[in-house]
């Protein structure tokens, strides 16, 4: 995974997590429910990068071993 795109994740992470809270203070519904998408499309991110990465290591591993 990209450095720039783990940043982006879990920036967008910190935001959904202070979204959700000033929704969890103000009693906003709407805020609590953004916030927690906006965590959950953080994750996703993680897990997608996390896949690129691991297909890189297969791929890696198969060239090495074609050597």
């Amino acid at each position: 995974m990209s450095l720039e795109d783990r940043i982006k994740a879990t920036a967008k992470n910190i935001e959904g997590k202070i979204q959700e809270v000033v929704g969890d203070i103000t009693g906003n519904t709407q805020d609590q429910v953004e916030g927690k998408a906006k965590q959950g499309e953080a994750q996703g991110r993680h897990v997608v990068e996390n896949v690129k990465d691991k297909i890189e290591d297969v791929k890696n591993q198969v060239k090495k071993a074609l050597e």
